[in-house]
């Protein structure tokens, strides 16, 4: 293999492992959602529903 292959091989090997890690910790360090109370939300008692 002459060097010019060698190092186009290890910058795209590079790149590609550098963009992997990013989005993985990007996608690590995302704050969850907040899930709405569905208990509060569908309760059949209507002194006991949230008013909005």
């Amino acid at each position: 293999m002459n060097t010019s292959a060698l190092v186009i091989m290890l910058t795209t090997m590079l790149m590609v492992t550098g963009l992997m890690i990013y989005f993985f910790f990007r996608v690590i360090n995302t704050p969850p959602k907040p899930e709405p109370d569905s208990y509060l939300d569908n309760d059949d008692e209507p002194e006991r529903q949230v008013k909005p």
